[in-house]
């Protein structure tokens, strides 16, 4: 163990542990939305089939919440005990973000959360509907701090270094950086797609086991017709999240468009082997010009390549095929969602067509692990663009010790996921099997 590098192992378990605690607020966020959805429609209609939507998936956002909330404060601790000069260095920008996620947003979400669950009954529908518009609220809120954070991390501003350490000048500039517009919209379309496909998903698994109930059908059609709507926005906002890519981070860029030199008229690589050791790609498929056409408007467009940012520019492999892991998972979001709305409209759900929408109910799952490898890989070799490298930040504990806390991280996470999943199902069996029984009694 004494062999291996502590630094490359200390970001290994941290992105073990973001990778993990990422896939739980991606729901919530989304589904907190949906439930108030839901609920505003029973309470307009008074048909019952809204509240039994709400009723079912009320409980899949309690257990995303929970492993949420979980997975969160396990990651927190490595900001003392894996990165100790993250904090020594930027602490007064990232503790007074951390605390406002906390305070204006967790309490907020949790406190009203009971009152969610358990209040119908107890409490007035009025109230019962406020409490989930500000759980939703509380979900937003705390996706707006934490990324106002880690956009702040890319596109740092509105601070000066005194002594070694960063003082917040202006909150205003902290906040709203050059990149968190991009990010944060970014983040809320990846959400809601995310939602809708387990929505869909979910719900064609309801539908394949017989239960044909009107509350799993409009489930269904909420997921897809949300699918549907938001991945053209998703890929307009991700255009332009790459141009601000562009201006801020050109290392980056280069890195996801596998562009090693300099040049106008820079193709777009459609398919190929980044190859560190000759700075090259292997077996380039590419389109002419492409590249600087949508970068830069203009044909002739200049493009930096990677060989102009020396050896601070991010590792190429892994950005380049995350990017396109992420756009093709895009590209047949787009294509299934179209379909299903289509042919769910013409002639109803089909058989095949649930089966497909079962196997995407993760898929925003996939597109987003693999956009944030972009975001967060693309950023090396700095922790804090421009400012604190990766290897600064890192502490002295020895290799072993990571290597040992890192097997258990993934041991437990990997069970977690599998429980979680299954459960997922579980619920949606219980579910089907009541709503068929209801269906034909």
């Amino acid at each position: 163990m004494d062999s291996l590098d502590p630094v490359v192992l200390a970001r290994i378990q941290f992105a073990a542990n973001i990778s993990f605690h990422i896939l739980f607020p991606t729901i919530t966020i989304g589904m907190g939305w949906v439930l108030l959805f839901f609920k505003l429609r029973f309470n307009a209609a008074g048909q019952a089939h809204w509240m039994d939507a709400y009723q079912f998936w009320v409980k899949i956002f309690a257990l995303t919440f929970a492993l949420g909330v979980v997975s969160g404060i396990t990651m927190s601790f490595q900001f003392g005990t894996n990165w100790p000069g993250f904090m020594n260095t930027v602490g007064n920008v990232a503790g007074p973000l951390l605390a406002y996620e906390v305070l204006t947003a967790f309490f907020l979400e949790a406190t009203m959360l009971g009152i969610m669950l358990f209040g119908r009954g107890r409490v007035s529908e009025r109230v019962h509907t406020l409490a989930t518009f500000l759980v939703a609220a509380g979900t937003t809120a705390s996706a707006f701090w934490i990324l106002a954070l880690n956009s702040w991390m890319h596109t740092p501003a509105g601070f000066e270094m005194i002594d070694g350490k960063a003082h917040v000048t202006s909150w205003l500039e902290v906040i709203f950086n050059p990149s968190f517009p991009y990010r944060m919209t970014h983040m809320l379309l990846a959400s809601g797609l995310t939602v809708a496909f387990v929505l869909a998903g979910l719900s064609a698994y309801r539908w394949l086991r017989g239960d044909r109930s009107a509350a799993v059908l409009v489930s269904l059609r909420t997921g897809v017709h949300v699918a549907a709507v938001l991945i053209p926005l998703q890929i307009v906002v991700g255009d332009l999240h790459g141009l601000n890519t562009l201006q801020h981070q050109p290392a980056k860029l280069a890195a996801m468009e596998g562009i090693w030199d300099t040049q106008k008229g820079a193709p777009a690589v459609l398919f190929g082997w980044p190859d560190a050791a000759t700075q090259s790609n292997r077996y380039e498929v590419a389109i002419p010009k492409l590249a600087s056409f949508y970068l830069t408007h203009d044909w002739n467009g200049e493009v930096k390549g990677l060989k102009d940012f020396g050896d601070e520019h991010p590792p190429v492999a892994p950005v380049f095929w995350a990017f396109r892991i992420m756009v093709g998972v895009g590209v047949l979001m787009l294509v299934v969602s179209w379909l299903a709305v289509w042919r769910v409209r013409k002639s109803g759900l089909r058989p095949w067509l649930a089966k497909v929408l079962v196997g995407m109910t993760f898929s925003g799952w996939v597109a987003l692990l693999a956009g944030w490898y972009v975001t967060e890989i693309g950023r090396q070799p700095w922790l804090v663009h421009g400012v604190l490298k990766t290897a600064e930040a890192a502490s002295t504990v020895p290799a072993a010790n990571i290597a040992f806390t890192l097997a258990l991280y993934l041991l437990l996470y990997a069970a977690l996921l599998v429980s979680y999943v299954s459960v997922v199902f579980h619920l949606a069996r219980k579910a089907s099997k009541t709503g068929a029984q209801v269906q034909y009694a």
